[in-house]
């Protein structure tokens, strides 16, 4: 996503509000079973990792920081190097990084299945090859990152069971890469969402997200955002 690109996206979107009157243009999220292999919550007061990547990771991003038991989402980049973990060198595509978010999390209150429920349910469509909506390109890959073996054999199973019960109509086309490092994205992209609640991109791809989320998991949603910069709270 070049920063010229997203000049014109954001053209674009202006234009598509302005045609359609503010209609929701977002991918339909999709009710599905939960993980029939999951990790047990355990009663340990220790946090967890994971590292999820579905296109631009403005939307993923805003619906983690409505989940309960999530402690952290950050917008950042894994799957390339250190050295192009920039936001204008991702654009290119040929970085290796994916847009993905890395979600602190207690894992007392919410296990990483259900965090993958979330995740290819509302949000993102994960039978998207290398694209997400409007966004085109390897760096807006379905991608799970895990951080151990146990997250892959939870990710991998997971994958196989959806597929089979076809809930999605299509394959799943979400690929696992593992030791991958994160690396964070820069602070102009951290709580996108909840900063610029009326930008066209968030209204027409990423708000309905959350709505999504709220009606489809009343049980794990709550109303207020845990965000990475507090000083985003209650801001426009």
């Amino acid at each position: 996503m070049s920063r010229h690109f997203g000049l014109f996206r954001f053209a674009a979107s202006s234009l598509l509000v302005a045609l359609i009157g503010c209609a929701r243009a977002d991918e339909a999220a999709v009710a599905i079973p939960a993980p029939a292999f999951d990790a047990a919550r355990t009663a340990a007061s220790d946090t967890a990792v994971a590292r999820l990547a579905g296109g631009c990771f403005w939307g993923v991003q805003g619906v983690f920081q409505h989940v309960d038991g999530v402690l952290k989402a950050v917008s950042g980049y894994a799957g390339g190097s250190e050295e192009t973990a920039q936001y204008d060198i991702v654009g290119s595509g040929d970085t290796g990084h994916a847009e993905t978010v890395e979600i602190t999390y207690d894992p007392a209150a919410i296990t990483y299945g259900e965090l993958l429920q979330i995740y290819f349910s509302v949000a993102h469509d994960p039978t998207q090859l290398n694209r997400q909506g409007p966004d085109h390109g390897r760096q807006y890959r379905s991608t799970i990152f895990p951080v151990d073996a146990t997250q892959r054999e939870i990710a991998a199973r997971y994958i196989e069971q959806l597929d089979a019960a076809h809930v999605f109509g299509r394959e799943i086309a979400t690929t696992i890469e593992d030791g991958r490092p994160f690396f964070a994205a820069e602070t102009y992209h951290q709580d996108f969402l909840v900063r610029h609640p009326g930008y066209p991109y968030i209204v027409i791809y990423d708000l309905p997200k959350v709505d999504s989320l709220e009606l489809l998991f009343p049980e794990v949603y709550r109303a207020e955002p845990v965000l990475v910069l507090p000083a985003a709270r209650g801001h426009p």
